[in-house]
C-alpha cells in the first residue's frame, strides 16, 4: 500500500472513530440482561463469548463495548477499509473476511482468536439479506464450544438510510438507546446440515425478537424488568495501536432479568 493511501485511510479511520465517539456519546443507554454476567465489561464476566447483533446497529456496540478483548469480523470489501481502521482505533481486534470474500480463512482465524478472547459478528452482513442470519456464527460457536449471546438493539425513532440494504439506523443526538442482552446459547459440538438449519432459524427468531423488544423499549420509554443504565468510561482513542485491555465500564447492578424463555418460544 502506498504511503499516501495508508495515511489517508488512517486519517479517515480516525475521523470516523472521533465522529462515533462524539455522536454516540450523546445517547442515553439502557440495558436489560437475561444474565448480568454476560456483560464483557462487567466484573463477573467469565467469557469468552460470541456476541451477535444486526448490521444496521454497528455503531451501538462499536461505541459502547470497545476495549473488551473482542475480535470483530469486518468485510474485506474496499468499502469496509475505513470501518476496519476505525474499529482498531476504537479498541477491537480485527479479522477481515465475509461470506463472499475470504470467508473460510476468516472463520479459521476467528476460531483461533476465540480460544483467548471474545468474538463479535453481524450475521446478516456485509450484504444481507437484512435480519437474516447466516450460519457462520453458529459454526464458530459450535466448534469452539463457545456461548452465543444475541444482542437486541434499538434507538428512539432513528433516521434510516432506506437506500442501504440494512436500512442503516442513525440515532438522533441525545436520544434513548436500548439493549436487550439475551441468554447464552450453547450449540451441540457436531451439527449436520439439517440440524444447523434448525438452530439457524431458532437463533434468527431469537435475535429478531430481542431486536424488536429493544426497538419498542427505545421508542416508548417503557422499561423492561431489570433495566439499568449502561455507561462507557472515557478512554483515549488508540491511534497508534489497538488496545486489548478491558475498558473500565460501570453500570448499576441488578439481578433481575427480562421475563420469557426465548428458545422455547422460537
Amino acid at each position: 500500500m502506498k504511503p499516501l493511501k495508508k495515511y489517508l485511510l488512517s486519517a479517515g479511520g480516525l475521523a470516523i472513530a472521533t465522529l462515533v465517539r462524539q455522536w454516540m456519546g450523546s445517547l442515553r443507554y439502557q440495558g436489560a440482561f437475561y444474565d448480568p454476567t454476560l456483560d464483557p465489561a462487567g466484573p463477573r464476566f467469565s467469557g469468552p463469548a460470541l456476541f451477535i447483533f444486526w448490521h444496521e446497529y454497528i455503531p451501538f456496540m462499536f461505541y459502547l463495548r470497545g476495549h473488551c478483548q473482542t475480535a470483530m469480523l469486518v468485510s474485506q470489501h474496499k468499502d469496509a477499509e475505513l470501518l476496519s481502521r476505525a474499529a482498531g482505533i476504537m479498541g477491537f481486534d480485527l479479522v477481515r473476511g465475509s461470506s463472499r470474500r475470504g470467508g473460510l480463512t476468516a472463520l479459521r482465524i476467528m476460531m483461533q482468536k476465540g480460544k483467548a478472547m471474545n468474538l463479535t459478528m453481524t450475521p446478516d452482513g456485509p450484504r444481507g439479506p437484512r435480519r437474516t442470519l447466516a450460519p457462520g456464527c453458529l459454526y464458530v460457536a459450535s466448534k469452539l464450544g463457545m456461548p452465543l449471546v444475541p444482542l437486541g438493539l434499538g434507538y428512539d425513532h432513528p433516521w434510516r438510510n432506506t437506500r442501504a440494504w440494512d436500512h442503516f439506523a442513525i440515532p438522533r443526538p441525545g436520544s434513548r438507546a436500548c439493549a436487550v442482552i439475551g441468554p447464552a446459547i450453547y450449540l451441540p459440538a457436531h451439527l449436520d446440515r439439517e440440524a444447523l438449519e434448525v438452530w439457524r432459524k431458532k437463533i434468527e427468531a431469537v435475535l429478531n425478537r430481542l431486536t424488536e423488544t429493544a426497538e419498542n423499549w427505545a421508542s416508548t420509554g417503557q422499561p423492561l424488568v431489570g433495566a439499568r443504565p449502561l455507561h462507557r468510561a472515557p478512554r483515549p482513542l488508540g491511534i497508534f495501536r489497538t488496545p486489548n485491555a478491558p475498558a473500565s465500564l460501570s453500570s448499576s447492578r441488578s439481578t433481575d432479568q427480562p421475563d420469557g424463555t426465548l428458545l422455547a418460544a422460537a
